[in-house]
């Protein structure tokens, strides 16, 4: 089940910001793509989730996605982590939840999979009953991780997870990203400015420039590449 784009062009209106870009993940592999600001990061990944118009070849499992609506996608297997949290602030964590679980018929099971996230976050089960804008940073992100796997997803795209977050929470955060990788064996897609805390956790990466692809390479090599380094990690 690999996750495929194709000479991939989107943008918002008349101009393209992602161009021409050519990229895989296969189950259950991390995959991270690296960039600086306004190199159509998050543009790429809300042409994945078809938020925005796209062309091109978007596949997953065989199936031509380019043309589907963002809620078909997800029944396909994708959902997106957006930049920003993605809660539904005026919703109780428990309601987050479980619209996470819309387009799911199997209550038995959604209410299994309720408990499971309230077991692997147990902040999220002390504060069910609140609504998730007056949650902190660290839970709301929780939450919006929560809410993407509600959907039980074979690939979850993740758009900058660490986002004002405090380092010790980063560690965290990312801890249980890779924990539901090796549990599920769930394919991961990250866009993240902490270039190698995510490289940490990643078996591949692919540098995005100007919209563009501009190198990939094993995790390990794009840690270790002075040239890569200088370019996109900052250090």
């Amino acid at each position: 089940m690999t996750l495929q784009l194709r000479n991939v062009f989107a943008g918002y209106g008349a101009g393209d910001i992602v161009r021409d870009v050519s990229l895989e993940v296969d189950a259950g592999e991390i995959v991270v793509i690296l960039g600086a600001n306004g190199a159509g990061k998050t543009t790429l990944m809300r042409a994945i989730s078809g938020l925005i118009t796209r062309r091109g070849h978007i596949t997953f499992d065989g199936v031509d996605l380019t043309r589907l609506s963002p809620d078909k996608i997800v029944r396909h297997g994708i959902a997106q982590v957006p930049q920003g949290r993605g809660t539904i602030v005026d919703l109780t964590v428990d309601e987050n939840l479980r619209a996470g679980a819309l387009a799911r018929r199997d209550s038995a099971r959604v209410a299994e999979d309720i408990d499971r996230w309230y077991q692997t976050y147990p902040r999220l089960a002390e504060r069910r009953k609140q609504k998730a804008g007056l949650l902190s940073g660290g839970e709301q992100q929780m939450l919006a991780v929560s809410r993407a796997m509600m959907s039980r997803p074979a690939v979850l795209l993740c758009d900058e997870p660490s986002l004002g977050l405090s380092p010790k929470l980063v560690q965290d955060l990312f801890a249980s990203l890779k924990s539901i990788n090796e549990e599920r064996n769930m394919a991961m897609l990250i866009v993240e400015q902490n270039a190698a805390t995510a490289l940490g956790i990643a078996s591949r990466g692919y540098l995005l420039e100007v919209g563009s692809i501009a190198g990939a390479g094993d995790a390990e090599y794009l840690s270790t590449s002075d040239s890569v380094r200088a370019a996109y990690l900052g250090y």
